[in-house]
């Protein structure tokens, strides 16, 4: 059971460390052949938490497996996993995690458990700036995600209760307000890749530089711009590709200046074809990371 684990650990771990400014769905392009569920849940005249409010909250939400539930009618299968800064829910769907983890027999086997893989505000098909309100949407924090995801948990997948909840970085913090916020409804969170306490030191410095960068382009226009503001764009996507790089991995697998230099190009290229294609827009990301402003 400890190897099992430890297994378990590894590929959540696996899945956060590599993580980079992704294209919205990109996930979907190697995922797992697992049958799934997927819907949106609408929340009316939402509060957000700097005192705005929307008419209309979208959460879009993947599901596997079935819910079950005690002769109460409190469910006991239910596992929520929760995605990091940029990320979505299908992310989980790749081979590495799913193959893994949601297979029969494996930790979280899907004729046992029912998994829901959330996009968060501002993130996949969920409500983000880039629908239309762009710089005018609500400036919303975690404490805003987690509400949305009880809330659609609740009213949306009529699900009382959490069996586990499982958060990579972003979703790290969002597990332990879940913790803060809901203590009675799971029995326990896996909190990967962060730590509660608020974000400061290096970690809010590089977030603020990023987030600096896309103002500072006078393409961004206060936000309201009409193209896409690149040169703030490529600050964030440069910040973020070290950031969130493991030094010692990268420098085995790009051992030369050659390499690592064709690694960037190869990087940056694939992320300007994505911002050209409307698949990452400059708000979102910076509304995604000015989310971890709080510390809730």
């Amino acid at each position: 059971m400890r190897i099992k684990y430890a297994l378990f650990l590894a590929i959540l771990i696996s899945t956060t460390a590599v993580a980079q400014v992704q294209p919205r769905q990109a996930a979907q392009s190697a995922t797992s052949s697992r049958p799934t569920q997927e819907g949106d849940y609408v929340i009316r005249n939402f509060h957000f938490r700097p005192g705005e409010t929307l008419p209309e909250v979208r959460i879009h939400y993947t599901t596997l497996g079935n819910a079950q539930r005690d002769a109460s009618g409190r469910t006991t299968n239910a596992v929520l996993i929760l995605h990091g800064t940029t990320g979505t829910g299908h992310q989980f769907l790749a081979p590495q995690f799913a193959d893994g983890l949601f297979g029969p027999g494996q930790l979280l086997d899907i004729n046992r458990y029912y998994i829901v893989l959330p996009d968060n505000i501002g993130h996949g098909k969920s409500t983000k700036p880039s629908d239309g309100m762009h710089a005018h949407f609500s400036q919303y924090d975690y404490a805003d995600m987690v509400v949305t995801q009880h809330e659609r948990l609740a009213h949306g997948l009529n699900v009382n209760h959490l069996r586990l909840i499982i958060g990579t970085s972003m979703g790290c913090m969002h597990s332990w307000l879940w913790g803060e916020t809901y203590p009675s409804d799971m029995d326990a969170i896996m909190a990967l890749a962060c730590l509660p306490v608020e974000i400061a030191g290096r970690n809010r410095m590089w977030r603020k530089m990023l987030m600096d960068g896309i103002r500072a382009d006078p393409a961004w226009k206060g936000g309201d711009y009409t193209s896409e503001p690149i040169d703030g764009l490529r600050t964030a996507m440069d910040l973020f590709l070290i950031a969130t790089g493991a030094p010692i991995p990268m420098q085995k697998s790009f051992s030369t200046r050659e390499a690592a230099d064709e690694y960037v190009d190869n990087y940056m290229g694939a992320r300007f074809r994505a911002v050209q294609s409307g698949a990452i827009d400059a708000n979102d990301l910076w509304y995604a990371f000015n989310a971890s402003r709080e510390d809730a």
